[in-house]
């Protein structure tokens, strides 16, 4: 005989255990489209591209405000960073960026932005609250690669054409220190507890891991990949888990997402992903990690766990950059 008290207590757990994985869960990306002028906006519980955000001219680089309620895009044509409302993805004003603004970062407080002046070899400082510039900092030619240590003193900027790391102190706003790496530096970041800043080399095919209290160079690492001429490969965002255990490296034309353990450094895997792979986000629960692909026009998600490519989403034209609010 059928009994209906355990099918419904059956049935009341799966309820429950479906609520579960509701909005908690289900996390929104959003995607800077350089030559679509636009930010494609994804559900990452339904896996695919739900709104498009028209932007002003070549957006790249891409944040989110720390309480969420913002998202900054960089707009190169521009000179501004351009802000939107995530509530109503209205347009919330602009800032004063400098020239040709590429990639920023957010201090760990949230109150100021670091933005990168790529035809100007500046960097500029920006109050978040006042929407204002607080000042400009000189560095090498083409800066590109930001990035703020976790207890807020230090500043990276990298600059491609001198292939330098520059260590900016974040109160007086000058350099303290310098480290040449690897041919066109295009992206730095630190692990979650400040003991290595990790900076790629596009030009020079490498990654250097690097000592931030010495501000020396660590270790190289290298790109192998069967069947692909070394000039393919071409190391550019950088992604990190929270624990420091393993890191990201997408390597541009070669179509590849490099696995790199936190602690040896050695390359696990490579995964195969979309066209000209170049920046990504974890969704703040480190489930996924979202790469945009910007000659396949799509960003490939990324199971952390399995370390295996689950999904492809078509987003807008030339996808620079992937970015998460907090969970």
């Amino acid at each position: 005989m059928l009994n209906w008290r355990g099918v419904m207590v059956f049935a009341l757990s799966l309820l429950g255990f479906l609520l579960s994985f509701d909005s908690a869960d289900a996390f929104l990306a959003y995607v800077s489209n350089e030559k679509g002028n636009s930010i494609s906006v994804i559900d990452t519980e339904k896996m695919e591209t739900i709104a498009t955000i028209k932007t002003g001219q070549r957006p790249r680089g891409i944040e989110v405000s720390r309480d969420g309620k913002f998202v900054f895009v960089a707009l190169g044509d521009d000179d501004v960073i351009q802000v939107f409302d995530t509530k109503t993805r209205n347009d919330a004003g602009g800032l004063p960026s400098g020239a040709d603004p590429e990639q920023f970062t957010l201090d760990p407080a949230g109150k100021l932005l670091y933005v990168a002046n790529e035809n100007d070899a500046m960097v500029t400082v920006i109050d978040l609250e006042k929407r204002s510039a607080l000042g400009q900092i000189l560095v090498g030619t083409e800066p590109e690669g930001m990035a703020v240590s976790p207890d807020s003193k230090i500043l990276i900027c990298t600059s491609e054409t001198t292939s330098m790391v520059h260590f900016i102190d974040t109160a007086s706003r000058e350099i303290v220190g310098n480290l040449l790496v690897g041919s066109r530096p295009r992206f730095s970041a630190y692990k979650s507890d400040g003991s290595e800043l990790w900076v790629t080399s596009e030009i020079g095919g490498s990654l250097a891991i690097i000592d931030p209290a010495t501000r020396q160079l660590k270790q190289t690492v290298s790109f192998e990949i069967p069947g692909l001429r070394s000039e393919a490969i071409q190391p550019v965002g950088i992604n990190i888990t929270k624990d420091g255990k393993l890191g990201f490296v997408d390597l541009g034309p070669a179509n590849r997402v490099a696995v790199i353990d936190g602690v040896t450094h050695a390359v696990l895997k490579y995964l195969l992903v979309g066209q000209r792979v170049w920046h990504g986000a974890f969704t703040p629960d480190e489930k996924y990690l979202l790469v945009a692909n910007g000659v396949s026009n799509d960003v490939s998600v990324i199971d952390v766990a399995s370390l295996r490519v689950i999904k492809s989403i078509q987003v807008g034209e030339l996808p620079w950059g992937v970015a998460f609010g907090p969970n």
